[in-house]
């Protein structure tokens, strides 16, 4: 006969292959967990490393980064500094609060006082204002609580003093008198050029004479005197130019002023505002003392000199000569130059013909040469 099968043991056998499935898979995953916990602690174990290494490595003068728990220490040791600070501060608040207010009483007694005794009532205290400790940036600023002082009663307007009798003035000495102060000394005057003082005592009537002037304003004289000095063969030397404009301020003394060319011409080389010469003006006293010193000074020194030509005027009264050697001036040296140079002299008078102006120069002392016998 055949046995007969067990229901539950059936059932047993058909769930056992299902739970050993089970039992490997979660298996498994621990084993998985396991391995990534293994590969974790080998990561943080290489960082560790890798941070010893560099701490290591770090200059002594460095210090290693802080950790979390360093940095919060050290956060909760500045709240407390500030939070002492803070404290520090009302409590000097507080002081002077108490300091004001005892001021003040002793006052109101003071004033009392001084009010029955009939004296005058003292000054009420000044506050002193003390500078405010500075403090660090907070994270929450504090705020202070002010005690607001109590306000001063008004004070009784004290009676005015009784006037006091002015002492009588004493009499002043009188002083003995003293010797006069001498006067102010007056500027000394420039003396007047020699030609200048020849020309109106002397040589103004003898015009009005010979031509019968009937008014003075009609008689010449001289109205200014040009001396013109060409230096186009150094216009690109800057140096001898400024040697050239030098003397001939020490010949007429007084600053000349450097010429330009106005416009390009290639033929000469000259390029538009180029130097090329410079000159000088006189007029007024120096205009006479440098004729005086050319014509009694200056003319003589020249070689082989027997007078400038009567020729050189220009039909209206102005006269021009040139001068080939600038040392014939005695303000010249012969070891100071760079090189000799003339110079064009003109002298510009107010005559209408070059016979009036002839006769001005010629009273003047112009030696002309003479024609004929």
């Amino acid at each position: 006969m055949a046995e007969a099968k067990n229901p539950a043991k059936a059932d047993n056998a058909e769930k056992a292959p299902e739970a050993a499935k089970k039992e490997k898979a979660e298996i498994n995953k621990k084993a998985k967990k396991a391995e990534k916990a293994i590969q974790n602690v080998g990561s943080e174990a290489e960082s560790a490393i890798k941070a010893i290494n560099e701490a290591v490595k770090a200059p002594r003068g460095k210090k290693a980064p802080k950790t979390q728990a360093e940095h919060e220490k050290a956060a909760e040791k500045m709240i407390d500094a500030v939070e002492a600070e803070a404290q520090a501060a009302i409590q000097a608040v507080m002081e002077e609060a108490e300091r004001a207010i005892r001021e003040l009483r002793e006052w109101k007694e003071a004033e009392a006082k001084a009010i029955a005794e009939g004296k005058p009532v003292p000054p009420p205290p000044k506050p002193v204002s003390k500078p405010a400790p500075k403090a660090e940036p907070k994270p929450e600023p504090v705020k202070e609580v002010k005690k607001e002082e109590p306000k001063p009663e008004p004070k009784p307007v004290p009676p005015p003093p009784a006037p006091k009798p002015e002492p009588k003035p004493e009499p002043k000495p009188v002083p003995p008198p003293s010797a006069p102060k001498p006067a102010p000394k007056a500027a000394a005057k420039r003396a007047t050029p020699r030609l200048k003082e020849k020309y109106l005592n002397e040589v103004r009537d003898q015009l009005k004479t010979v031509f019968g002037y009937k008014n003075v304003n009609q008689i010449p004289k001289l109205d200014k005197i040009v001396l013109n000095m060409r230096l186009g063969d150094v216009k690109d030397n800057n140096k001898s130019v400024n040697l050239a404009a030098d003397e001939l301020k020490t010949i007429a003394g007084q600053k000349p002023v450097l010429t330009k060319a106005k416009k390009s011409v290639s033929n000469f080389k000259v390029r538009q505002n180029q130097v090329i010469g410079t000159k000088v003006t006189l007029r007024g006293d120096r205009m006479y003392e440098f004729f005086d010193k050319f014509v009694s000074i200056a003319l003589p020194r020249v070689r082989d000199f027997r007078g400038v030509s009567a020729k050189a005027f220009d039909g209206r009264g102005n006269f021009a000569v040139g001068v080939k050697e600038q040392l014939i001036f005695p303000e010249i040296l012969y070891d100071q130059i760079e090189k000799i140079r003339g110079l064009d002299v003109c002298v510009v008078t107010t005559a209408k013909t070059d016979k009036e102006a002839k006769e001005l120069l010629a009273a003047l002392g112009m030696p002309f040469v003479k024609t004929g016998k």
